[in-house]
Formats: C-alpha cells, sequence, structure tokens
C-alpha cells in the first residue's frame, strides 16, 4: 500500500527538513510513499530553499529573511510555483490545504506557524520544541478544538509515543527521557568552562543544526524535553526522569505500574521518527538503516550530574513554577547561547544567564501564574525575557 499525503515543511533547509525531505526521496523511490509537496519555508538559506523548491515543486516556497525574497523570485521565476516572504508569508504557507505539516523552525518564531497549520486540521509532525514548551496546554486544547493531530518528531518524545499503550497513560509510573550526554559528558567543570563553540556543535551522535547542538552540550535540550513531555502526555515533572545513555540507541523508556520498563530503540537517525510521525497510525517502509545490537556489544548508563549541567534542574524549576516560566527559560537560553556562539559569552554562563534571567523576572512579577497560557501571552513573555537576558549578557560581557 502506498502512503499518500499532502505534506508541508516548516523549516525545509534545517537539519528536520532536509531529513524530511530525504525520507520522502527514499519513500518514494522504495515505493511505499507518494507525496505531494504544498509549501516549503526556510528562514535565510534561500538557495537551499530554491534548490528543494525546484526539486520537489511545492505550490509555494516561502523565504522569511525579507533581504533573499528578491533572489527567491528570480530563482523561480516562471515555474509557476508562488512565493512568499517574512512571517506573514511563513504564516500562509502554515495555512495551506496539507494532509501533515511538519512544525520543524527553531526557536518561538515555530509557534505561530504551528498553531496556524494546527487551525487548518492537519496532521502535525512537531519537531519544534518551543510550541509546546512556552504554550503546550494551550496548543493541544486548540488541536482538540481543531480536529488536528500533534505527532511528536523529537527521538525521545516519538519514542515514549510508541511505546505507550491505547489509554495506558494512567498505568504509567515513570517516563525517562534518554540523552547522549553530549560531547562533555565526562569533562571537568573547569574544562568546560573553557569551551568553544566549535567543540559545543560537535556533537558525537547526532546530526543537528548549531543551536540544538548546544542545547544538548548543556543539556538544557534534556530540560526542554522534560517540560515538552509532561504537556504533551499529561504526566507531572515528578514522574519524568532523564538517564544518560551514550549510545543513543534506546531513545526512551516507560516504565508501568506492574513493574514492566518498556523502551523502543533505534539508530541516531531523525528520519526513523520522522516516518513514525508521517505514516501514523501505520509504518512506513523505507530503506531504514538497521539496528545491529550484536556490533554495539554494550548499552551503557548513569544518572546526569546536576552539578555540572544544571540546566535540567532550571528546567525542572520552571515546570513546576508553571504559567510564563518554561517560556522565559526557553527565551533566556536562545539568547545566550546566541552569546555564546557569538563568543560574547562563556559556555557555563549559558546555564547561569539562565537561571538569573528567571530569578529577575520572578522577583519583578513578569511571569503568570496561569498554567494555561495562550499563544500571544507566551510571545509576550517570550519577548520580556529576551530583554531582560540581552542585559544580563552585556554585564557579563562588559
Amino acid at each position: 500500500m502506498t502512503l499518500r499525503r499532502k505534506v508541508s515543511i516548516l523549516g525545509s533547509t534545517g537539519s528536520i527538513g532536509v531529513s524530511t525531505l530525504d525520507l520522502l526521496a527514499q519513500a518514494k523511490v522504495h515505493g511505499s510513499a507518494d507525496t505531494e509537496i504544498i509549501a516549503l519555508t526556510a528562514g535565510k538559506n534561500v538557495q537551499g530553499l530554491i534548490a528543494q523548491a525546484l526539486i520537489w515543486r511545492p505550490a509555494m516556497a516561502v523565504i522569511e529573511d525579507e533581504a533573499g525574497f528578491e533572489a527567491l523570485k528570480a530563482g523561480l521565476a516562471g515555474t509557476g510555483i508562488a512565493v512568499g516572504y517574512g512571517a506573514s508569508g511563513v504564516l500562509e504557507a502554515a495555512s495551506m490545504n496539507a494532509d501533515w505539516v511538519m512544525s520543524a523552525i527553531v526557536g518561538v518564531a515555530g509557534l505561530p506557524p504551528t498553531v496556524a497549520a494546527v487551525k487548518t486540521g492537519a496532521m502535525v509532525g512537531l519537531a519544534n520544541k518551543e510550541s509546546i514548551v512556552c504554550a503546550g496546554l494551550s496548543l493541544i486544547q486548540m488541536a482538540k478544538q481543531y480536529g488536528s493531530i500533534i505527532i511528536p518528531v523529537d527521538s525521545e518524545h516519538s519514542a515514549i509515543f510508541q511505546v505507550l499503550q491505547n489509554n495506558s497513560i494512567n498505568r504509567v509510573s515513570r517516563l525517562i527521557l534518554t540523552a547522549s550526554g553530549g560531547p562533555f559528558r565526562t569533562w571537568t567543570r573547569d574544562a568546560m568552562a573553557r569551551v568553544t563553540p566549535e567543540q559545543a556543535v560537535a556533537h558525537p551522535n547526532w546530526s543537528m543544526g548549531a543551536k540544538i547542538s548546544v542545547d544538548s552540550a548543556t543539556m538544557m535540550n534534556k530540560g526542554l524535553e522534560m517540560i515538552e513531555a509532561s504537556y504533551l502526555f499529561a504526566m507531572p515533572q515528578n514522574q519524568i526522569d532523564v538517564l544518560i545513555h551514550p549510545e543513543s540507541v534506546i531513545h526512551s523508556l516507560v516504565e508501568y505500574q506492574d513493574g514492566s520498563t518498556l523502551a523502543q530503540l533505534g539508530p541516531p537517525d531523525m528520519r526513523s521518527p520522522i516516518s513514525v510521525a508521517l505514516a501514523w497510525p501505520d509504518r512506513l517502509p523505507w530503506p531504514a538503516p538497521a539496528l545491529n545490537l550484536a556490533e554495539i556489544g554494550r548499552l551503557n548508563f548513569e544518572a546526569p550530574d546536576q552539578d555540572r549541567f544544571p540546566a535540567i534542574g532550571l528546567a525542572r524549576a520552571a515546570l513546576l513554577r508553571g504559567g510564563g516560566a518554561p517560556a522565559a527559560m526557553n527565551a533566556a537560553n536562545e539568547v545566550a547561547v546566541a552569546a555564546f556562539l557569538d563568543q560574547r559569552l562563556g559556555f557555563l554562563d549559558i546555564a547561569a544567564v539562565t537561571e538569573e534571567t528567571l530569578d529577575q523576572m520572578n522577583g519583578a512579577g513578569d511571569l503568570s501564574g496561569d498554567p494555561d497560557i495562550d499563544m500571544q501571552t507566551a510571545i509576550l513573555t517570550d519577548a520580556s525575557a529576551r530583554r531582560v537576558a540581552a542585559r544580563i549578557v552585556s554585564q557579563r560581557s562588559n
């Protein structure tokens, strides 16, 4: 049976978008999928977007950076592909009539397009964790209202999604998210203080963008994933744990009340969870990389070091605080990571800036206590946290 989907990809030139298109190409050659691309959007990589659009012939291609619009228009002249730019263009693409939308725009910028896709009633493959972190309960309620289905694409949440039996969440005692530990798993704090951006983006297992790679190195990605798991699976934070697993073979585990622990295993390849989201509730046959446990030989596990990786604790505290705290934490972290990549901030200062931002916003009463904050409140909180974090970064840089 051939899977047929009308697909839009928001963030098509990023690592998730590229993996999605590669999966679609392989599945098409394999004969298991025949997809029509409705829309492709990119941030700044206009040449990459042009190349993709010429191959896939979407109805619309959008570059978010207005500076790339003329190049996009020229590159696609005569093709019949509609072109757009800016945030409004991305929203238009997200609102088009697709069966399945990949939400892969990095950062809080991905929240409004994700909401727009949900409002169409489409199935949404969610790789933009910030959408859930910043406005999780509202987004989930909105999906129910519009008949949209949100399927997580992060390998950890995809694993939980696959392992959970029908309506069994009330029989779960713990969700266990695994983490590779990143490139500095065995480093001392003194050594971590001297980490360079080049070292931080060199992930040992996964191929990811710079920001996500730094989040993995600080383990903030795992903190964000804890928040995401809490909202996606209606699980309180004290029933979500993190386990270091350097081989990245087990992607998450679900511990049930009867003592059984079920795990999902697979190679560290994002095309696998993407295929799960794309084909749900079916499975998509494609030339997937096989897992050779005999060759791997041994799987290792350890508890995360909270002193060297305080981001997990920060995320747990933000989840407990609720309201705008997760959105503020995410925004402060984005500002701090950008400053680190720009060599204006030290590696260990990323978590410190994030914590100080939350402390200042708590002290000033700038965080909503309403656990069900809407998109506009989340965006306002994000903007406020960015201002505070930028000021702290500036003070530390001087």
